[in-house]
Order: C-alpha cells, then structure tokens, then sequence
C-alpha cells in the first residue's frame, strides 16, 4: 500500500511539473511583427462598456492615466471596426494573429480596467456567406 502511494505522489508531481512547465511556455511573448494570415488570423469584438456611475470626462482622464489610447490598438492588429453603441459603450472588432491574442487580453487589463467593462467574444466574417446564401435564394 505504501509503495503504491509513493508510486502514485511521483507520478502526480511529475505531472505538475510538466503541467507548470507547459503553461511557463504558452506565456511566452508573442512575435510582436506576427501579421494575420488564413491560416492564423482571428477576429475578437471586444465590447467596452462604461461605467455609467461616474462622468464621461472623468472616466476619458483615467483612460488617459492608464495609457489606454496608446497601448490600444497595437502596432500590427487591425481595426475591423470601432463603434459607439449608444447606452453600451465602444464596440471593437480585430483582426489578429491568433498568437497575439494574450496581448490585446493584457492591454485591455492593465488600461482599460476600471473605466470600462469588458466582454471579448471570437468574431468571424459571415458576409461573403451571407450574400452568396441571399443571391441563391433570389435564383429560386
């Protein structure tokens, strides 16, 4: 009995060393120069919701001190799209290399926080289906 719960501790710390090892590598910086390709791009809306229980200045001042306009967007992610829903907040969409995706994660962390409200949600382009799905039915 005692052998096997020797047996069973060394294999349970074998695996959380392997698991600790494997999450030290998945934060490793990504390619800042990585662009999005077919094969490796993803879009996130990401929805900045204010909070409505303070000033608009006052919130637009705290953005400023956490340097929100400058660390957002990074050099190298595109803005899809970027719009004020009225009674929301901003409702962004990118278009990224998937490996830079931790990156907007962390900007939005550290400089938007506190202003604003966060929900992130993957995003794909539907149009080109949605209008080849329309032409077909007018066709019938």
């Amino acid at each position: 009995m005692q052998r096997a719960m020797v047996s069973l501790m060394t294999v349970l710390a074998l695996a959380s060393a392997l698991l600790v090892a494997t999450g030290a590598a998945a934060q490793t910086a990504p390619n800042a120069a990585a662009t999005p390709t077919p094969d490796n791009a993803v879009m996130v809306t990401i929805f900045l919701k204010h909070d409505q229980s303070r000033p608009l200045g006052e919130l637009n001042a705290q953005l400023d001190r956490q340097g929100f306009y400058k660390a957002f967007p990074p050099d190298g992610v595109e803005v899809v799209s970027w719009y004020v829903m009225m009674g929301i907040g901003q409702v962004v969409t990118l278009r990224l290399p998937a490996s830079r995706l931790r990156e907007i994660n962390r900007i939005i962390e550290t400089s938007a926080w506190g202003a604003y409200h966060t929900e992130f949600y993957p995003t794909y382009d539907y149009k080109p289906v949605g209008i080849e799905n329309h032409e077909k039915a007018q066709q019938k």
